[in-house]
């Protein structure tokens, strides 16, 4: 039996009503606890879902829980008005408040099972008895477990009437087994690789049925593996079988993308062990092999890269791509771990990092959720021209450095935009700052999620409320580098090296958005471009890297944590371009700048060595978050082994010359404009879009363009 194909077809029938039943039943536990502190309340309602959402089994499930039920009638408009009153009296956390982009200590949890954190929770109320705050804490961390205990005990309750009512022996056998395994795991620890699953992906759709947004299943590879090898040892599991479980797992992700909701999920494989050591295993090639089976826009899969690792794990994550579906992105192991290792992350945890979200590097399990945001490098370069301002965003405002006039060389010039620069990263700071400090987190109590984060329980603390063993991390998403050192070397060539033009020529040339400048923005466009390898264009993503560094690191976060840099988009690059006016580059404005890490599309022209070659310029060690470079190549690049060794090749020099991430697109660009024209017939069509992949004829008309005006290889 084919339970993928069979659990596919059953998953995408999209269910009737709208998503109420969660926050009806937190609504109702809310109504009882008038009176009662926030955390009380809150573990209070999360029991409350834990005792009553409606669990759905399939009939060919192999893993339990399913976000179906979720989906009930329509409340009548004064039911949803007083439910929302609720809601909003409460409150909730958001992204930029450390509410989610989240990855659990699963590797501890499964460890200990639930009886084993139970423990936990009861000797650190003996340790803390004489702490009412820390007792109350602890006792709502107490609660919300013995709620998931519930949820277990409820799920293998559900999976046995399933058995009971299907008519196919091998459906009821499977189901049957399903619930034996949820009925031990519902307060033992597992023990077996399904059991260990199963526990897995229903504490992650319990977090992320309390509204948590890309909450990541990180290295998956490593935390699973000593139940893979015990059972593949002992016989009771064969590498195939955890294929398809893992398929039947992943294949419910898309499940909430098809009720109408997203499930932004990233997994890690490969890449070094704590202790240093080869972390490539069987179970990296199943998950591999089960997202492909899948072949939906999640998982976000990353493949992690080290020194000395097997060519063929690279050489499958290039198949995998070369289906079209985009993943996994590919990430260095040389550059992120002295990334995070500087920051006084413990070697060992570093070397533990994996992903949220997109691409943004975290330390599982040890440190409060995940923030970020996008900081328009290209709107400080126009400040330089414009008094302080943008041409099109008229609420942007920098500072007034030197007139143009009285700027004679390139160092001053430099000077002005790094002073833009450095207001432009205080005042995001500032902002950010007076967002994040201003909730009191005590309100807004997670003893779910802090069950899941050392070293909440031991110090009977939430997770933003100094439980976690680091403080919070922010990441400042610095966008258009490629933009910037096209800019910035067109000055330096055209201004003060050839002396073609002055600084206000190309000041109002700019401002005109180059009407009437037609002649000049050809000379622009005709300049040495980053991404070919050029050192004196490739000198300013070098700086660009450095100075972003230098200014966003003497801040600090609420709790004392630090601020990342990335070098990534996420798309925005199409909006920023719409909000900034023209660029020294030749860009007009409103155009998208430079996406993410990547040279400028059409501008990358001596091949992809020769761009791998600027790429891995910039020490990206300095760039703790991560980067963002994408990469388009015709399909035979990757399904003609000839031409994939080469590929492969390419890839390794370039990271082991410090390139920190790559992400590759492999559909042909006549396949790409007939989905434009004819989106019909390309509904399952999937794409590397960011940071991510997507369905391509849901993509906005504008997104669909910018990875369509990719750069195609189709040699090395």
């Amino acid at each position: 039996m084919n339970h993928l194909a069979l659990l596919k077809e059953a998953v995408v029938i999209p269910a009737a009503g709208e998503k109420l039943v969660s926050d009806l039943i937190r609504f109702h536990s809310y109504r009882k606890t008038f009176g009662k502190s926030p955390v009380t309340a809150r573990a209070a309602a999360q029991k409350a879902w834990f005792e009553q959402y409606p669990i759905h089994i399939y009939e060919y499930d192999r893993i339990a829980g399913s976000y179906r039920g979720d989906y009930t009638a329509p409340l009548s408009e004064d039911e949803l008005k007083r439910m929302n009153n609720i809601k909003y009296s409460y409150g909730e956390l958001e992204f930029r408040t450390n509410s989610d982009h989240f990855a659990p200590g699963y590797d501890r949890f499964l460890q200990d099972g639930i009886c084993g954190v139970m423990a936990r929770i009861e000797e650190s109320l003996v340790v803390h008895k004489n702490e009412p705050e820390k007792v109350e804490y602890l006792q709502a961390q107490k609660e919300v477990l013995q709620g998931l205990s519930i949820f277990v005990r409820r799920s293998s309750e559900a999976a046995l009437e399933a058995a009971a009512k299907t008519d196919k022996p091998e459906c009821r056998k499977e189901l049957s087994t399903l619930a034996s395994d949820l009925a031990y795991i519902s307060w033992n620890k597992p023990v077996h690789f399904r059991q260990a699953l199963n526990l897995v992906w229903l504490i992650h759709i319990s977090l992320t049925m309390q509204g948590k947004y890309a909450m990541a299943l990180g290295r998956m590879d490593q935390y699973l593996y000593p139940f893979y090898r015990h059972d593949i040892d002992t016989g009771k599991l064969t590498h195939e079988d955890a294929c398809d479980m893992l398929a039947c797992t992943f294949i419910k992700i898309g499940e909430k993308h098809w009720m109408g909701g997203d499930d932004v999920n990233n997994i890690c494989i490969g890449g070094v062990t704590r202790d240093g050591e080869e972390g490539i295993n069987e179970l990296s090639y199943a998950i591999l092999h089960a997202v492909r089976d899948c072949n939906i826009p999640g998982p976000n899969l990353s493949a992690r890269m080290h020194e000395g690792m097997p060519t063929e794990f690279l050489d499958e994550c290039l198949k995998v791509i070369g289906t079209g579906l985009g993943y996994p992105a590919l990430m260095n192991d040389i550059v992120n771990i002295p990334a995070l290792h500087r920051h006084g992350y413990t070697i060992e945890d570093a070397r533990d990092y994996c992903f949220v979200g997109c691409i943004e590097n975290f330390i599982p399990g040890k440190q409060p959720a995940w923030s970020d945001g996008r900081f328009n490098v290209p709107h400080s370069l126009e400040a330089v021209f414009h008094n302080g301002f943008s041409t099109i965003q008229k609420s942007f405002m920098g500072i007034e450095t030197a007139p143009l006039e009285e700027i004679t060389t390139m160092e001053e010039f430099m000077a002005a935009f790094e002073a833009q620069l450095a207001f432009s990263a205080g005042e995001y700071v500032t902002l950010f700052n007076n967002q994040n400090s201003r909730i009191n987190y005590h309100h807004y109590a997670q003893p779910f999620m802090s069950l899941f984060c050392d070293d909440c329980i031991a110090r009977g603390m939430d997770i933003n409320c100094g439980g976690a063993r680091y403080p919070s991390v922010h990441g400042a998403c610095c966008m258009g580098i490629a933009t910037i050192a096209d800019s910035l070397y067109a000055v330096e060539r055209m201004v003060f090296t050839d002396k073609k033009y002055t600084l206000t020529e190309l000041r109002d040339a700019l401002a005109a958005n180059f009407e009437g400048y037609e002649s000049m923005r050809a000379e622009l466009q005709s300049l040495p471009k980053y991404g070919n390898n050029d050192d004196a264009v490739d000198k300013y993503a070098i700086w660009y890297v450095s100075y972003l560094d230098k200014v966003f690191s003497q801040y600090r976060t609420r709790d004392g944590g630090v601020f990342y840099t990335a070098i990534a988009s996420n798309t925005a690059n199409v909006g920023a371009g719409y909000v900034t006016g023209a660029t020294p580059d030749g860009r007009l404005a409103s155009v998208p700048m430079s996406d993410a890490a990547s040279p400028t599309y059409g501008m990358d022209k001596n091949g992809p060595t020769a761009a791998f070659l600027s790429l891995c310029k910039p020490d990206y060690r300095l760039v703790s978050c991560g980067t963002v470079v994408n990469q388009k190549y015709t399909p035979d690049m990757l399904n003609d082994p000839v031409k994939r060794a080469a590929l492969t090749a390419a890839i390794q020099v370039y990271f082991s010359m410090g390139g920190q991430e790559l992400q590759i697109n492999c559909v042909s660009r006549e396949m790409l404009k007939d989905a434009m024209e004819h989106p019909e017939n390309y509904e399952d069509l999937v794409v590397r879009v960011s940071g991510f992949s997507a369905y391509y004829t849901t993509l906005h008309h504008s997104v669909q363009n910018d990875i369509l005006n990719r750069t195609e290889h189709s040699n090395i």
